[in-house]
């Protein structure tokens, strides 16, 4: 098995990924999950053999990178797949100059997933397209 993950700017593969994941097995409606920021994002691209299988995408915001939009289709789920892929995003964050912070919001049963990928929760529990979250960030600086 091959695993690939890169920038990409392969939109529609990202798009229907998140379809797949987010509108279909999570019933994000297509407006909330479609938000318009696509355009200023870079996107991640996870392929197992050639076949898109995850995604990823980061907006930037000063000092921060906020990860978001990460899926992996159901068969490459407790493969590994979405850790390799957080884990690209953090060093897509890392390789921007003056970017020091790797931000997202995780759905309350990922806590545990991004933790042991060294994020911290802080905040308030939120709601984010009827799913309730926290934010979490890391300072890659301390790492």
């Amino acid at each position: 098995m091959s695993v690939t993950i890169a920038e990409t700017t392969d939109i529609d593969a990202c798009h229907a990924l998140r379809r797949t994941v987010f509108i279909d097995e999570q019933g994000v409606s297509v407006a909330e999950e479609i938000d318009g920021r696509d355009a200023e994002a870079v996107h991640l691209l996870a392929s197992v053999d050639g076949v898109p299988a995850g995604t990823a995408r980061i907006l930037f915001d000063g000092e921060t990178g906020k990860i978001g939009r990460v899926c992996v289709l159901r068969p490459h789920r407790g493969t590994g797949l979405g850790a390799a892929l957080v884990k690209a995003a953090v060093e897509a964050i890392r390789a921007r100059p003056d970017t020091h912070i790797a931000a997202l919001g995780a759905q309350l049963p990922a806590l545990g997933f991004y933790e042991r990928l060294g994020f911290v929760a802080y905040g308030p529990v939120f709601d984010d397209a009827g799913i309730d979250h926290r934010m979490m960030k890391r300072d890659l600086r301390a790492s």
